[in-house]
């Protein structure tokens, strides 16, 4: 069954550049390693990896009436998430990526153009119409969002991204609304089983919690107890590591819907990450269902199965 999924936040042109070194040593002039162009952004990166493994994705973003803009509008179109949902502003976001040889990336996110956007509360409901899940991104104009898209009893995934705090004014709408949050272990001020614990403590509407672990994989706890750890393979080397967090909670939505298994979804989801890391512009780089189960054969990652509520 094909699943429907509501994705709401930015989409925005990116340019990633490949540096020698960090920090960036100054020049007059500094040919990159690589240069990469491309549409991306949490929300269209998301968007894009649900639509590609098999779901009806309805998109509802906001995009500039630009040059960055028409390109943005020409590649949904070619994605097929150009929709109703897509509203038009005076500017597109867009950002620059540096990134250095051993993958790790400098994000400079200009998300100003979107950020005060009113995005119509009755647009997002009419999009949500037949959706089975509502995954609504941590950006600015979606936060006037998260309280309507609450009420229409339809299930909540949520990424804070770089959280540290577990009350944070500014993230506490999505963890009070999300079943499923997920985050990156970057800031955390706890270990990330004890993390897992205290969101289960302090928001109850919350059922699943995921962190993304870097080079160690990930991990995830269910509100009954399950604390599932799964190391990192990277099956093309390590280049980009931009986005990779999208990756794996995107990956993780959906076969975590379609099968009910949240192990061999998280193990799905690092093996997706895994490869997508290992192309310079990874938004650009897109599996099908298929591809990916039989590259998740080939370089299954060890799992431990354990218990944080011990």
């Amino acid at each position: 069954m094909t699943r429907r999924t509501v994705v709401a936040g930015a989409v925005s042109f990116y340019m990633s550049v490949g540096v020698g070194e960090f920090p960036v040593r100054y020049a007059s002039t500094s040919p990159p390693r690589w240069l990469a162009t491309g549409v991306s952004g949490a929300a269209g990166h998301i968007a894009r990896i649900l639509k590609t493994l098999g779901d009806d994705v309805r998109l509802c973003t906001v995009v500039g009436r630009d040059l960055p803009g028409a390109g943005i509008v020409a590649e949904l179109g070619r994605e097929g998430l150009l929709g109703p949902g897509v509203v038009e502003g005076s500017e597109s976001s867009a950002g620059v990526t540096l990134v250095g040889p051993d993958g790790r990336r400098m994000g400079f996110p200009h998300l100003t153009p979107v950020n005060e956007v009113a995005y119509p509360p009755d647009l997002l409901e009419s999009s949500a119409r037949g959706a089975d899940l509502l995954v609504l991104t941590n950006a600015k104009f979606v936060r006037d969002l998260v309280g309507p898209a609450a009420r229409l009893g339809i299930p909540i995934a949520v990424d804070v991204h770089l959280i540290a705090d577990l009350d944070s004014a500014y993230n506490r709408p999505w963890l009070e609304a999300g079943q499923i949050v997920f985050c990156s272990h970057e800031c955390l001020p706890d270990p990330p089983e004890v993390w897992v614990a205290k969101m289960f403590d302090r928001y109850p509407r919350c059922r699943l919690v995921g962190i993304g672990l870097g080079i160690r994989g990930a991990l995830l706890g269910t509100r009954e107890g399950t604390l599932i750890r799964v190391e990192a393979v990277t099956p093309r080397g390590v280049v980009n590591t931009t986005g990779a967090g999208d990756v794996l909670f995107a990956t993780f939505l959906h076969f975590w819907r379609s099968t009910g298994d949240p192990v061999q979804a998280l193990r799905t989801a690092v093996v997706y990450a895994g490869w997508k890391i290992g192309h310079p512009a990874p938004v650009t780089a897109s599996l099908t269902r298929g591809e990916l189960t039989l590259l998740s054969a080939s370089h299954a990652p060890r799992t431990v199965v354990e218990r944080w509520d011990v």
